[in-house]
């Protein structure tokens, strides 16, 4: 059980990085937490963008973190590579894809992590690990020196222990970058969707009063667009992994069997209709932002599970978060109390696209009225 891929350690005064191992840095290898892939990886002739961004603010690679195998997981369970450890319950997953990242950073191992999302890889271990994560804005981020699943969809983003971690983490990508202060006669739209534990939404709820009053909202596009994220991901992923299914030994049986999966999900003709439901999602929700600050949801429907064999088992953690990356809208995933449980539940704080310094100051508002 691993947090790290390679650690590095570089020397200096700046904030310490941990860069998930879909990332190139210059020197190493870009493993993407696979046998297949690693055997035939040679180091990187430079760094991606947002690597090369944060060096030149001062940070300092701490590591490549460990991930979910092709990114293709969602619980950070990796037998190749290892599986980090959750730092809040041992017994339970760290969530993933980025799972590395998250427990670096809650171990206080980095000060900061750079981790990707595609159907909740930043958010899901953020929530899993106790800590804050922001999935930016598709298209914001740069993706030059990414290893790719579904270049529509894969966004990078900050993983940070707090509101303020964050905020590092998005001004070593972008200079300058600053949240906007939150303004307290604003309204929060509260998305209901079924399957959520009720002592989850319970404790979101109470979080999110104690900033303002909250608006009940519904989805009629939410559970499709979750449908939509499997398909988007399916087509592209399988063009991007579908040759390492010539040498099947150096995948695990599950990712193996996953990529055959979505071979057959790319072959059946749906992506039309993913693209039509992505159209509905984006002017649904972009209808209730233009009326509310944010909308607001969990991240999970209940707490870090235990892992469990089952191949599909993962894909409950992804059940509130890949509808965001089909709409291309910031989310920012922050924990918040439980009462009667060592786990904390994790809200989901979703901005207008391009939003992400007015998110930032919704996060930072709430993490002032939580403490």
């Amino acid at each position: 059980m691993t947090t790290w891929i390679i650690r590095t350690d570089e020397p200096g005064d700046g904030p310490r990085l941990a860069v998930k191992d879909a990332m190139d840095v210059a020197g190493l290898p870009t493993t993407a937490g696979c046998q297949a892939v690693a055997e035939r990886a040679e180091p990187a002739a430079a760094d991606a963008s947002v690597v090369a961004s944060a060096r030149a603010q001062g940070a300092r690679v701490a590591g490549k973190a460990n991930l979910n195998e092709l990114c293709m997981a969602a619980d950070g369970v990796n037998p190749w590579a290892g599986t980090p450890v959750n730092p809040l319950d041992p017994s339970r997953v760290p969530g993933g894809s980025s799972s590395g990242s998250a427990v670096a950073v809650a171990t206080r191992e980095a000060d900061v992590a750079f981790g990707t999302d595609t159907s909740g890889s930043i958010r899901i271990p953020a929530a899993c690990c106790g800590i804050a994560g922001l999935k930016t804005t598709n298209g914001r981020v740069p993706l030059d020196g990414v290893y790719p699943l579904s270049p529509t969809l894969d966004v990078v983003g900050p993983i940070g222990r707090d509101v303020a971690g964050v905020v590092l983490g998005m001004s070593l990508i972008e200079p300058g970058f600053a949240p906007v202060p939150f303004d307290p006669s604003a309204t929060i739209a509260r998305l209901r969707v079924d399957g959520v534990d009720p002592s989850i939404d319970a404790a979101v709820d109470d979080a999110l009063r104690r900033l303002g009053p909250i608006t009940d909202v519904t989805s009629a596009h939410y559970a499709d667009a979750a449908t939509a994220n499997g398909i988007i991901v399916s087509d592209e992923g399988f063009r991007q992994n579908g040759h390492l299914l010539d040498d099947p030994s150096k995948l695990s049986g599950r990712i193996l069997r996953r990529i055959q999966t979505m071979g057959d999900v790319s072959g059946a003709g749906m992506l039309d209709w993913a693209v039509g439901v992505q159209k509905s999602i984006r002017a649904e929700l972009g209808g209730i932002l233009a009326r509310h600050a944010v909308i607001a949801l969990p991240v999970l429907t209940c707490v870090p599970p235990e892992p469990d064999e089952a191949d599909e088992s993962d894909l409950a953690l992804t059940a509130l978060a890949g509808q965001i990356n089909v709409a291309g809208l910031p989310a920012f995933a922050l924990p918040v109390p439980l009462p009667g449980s060592h786990l904390p539940a994790s809200v989901q704080l979703i901005g207008p696209a391009g939003g992400e310094e007015r998110l930032c100051g919704v996060a930072a508002a709430l993490e002032a009225a939580l403490s």
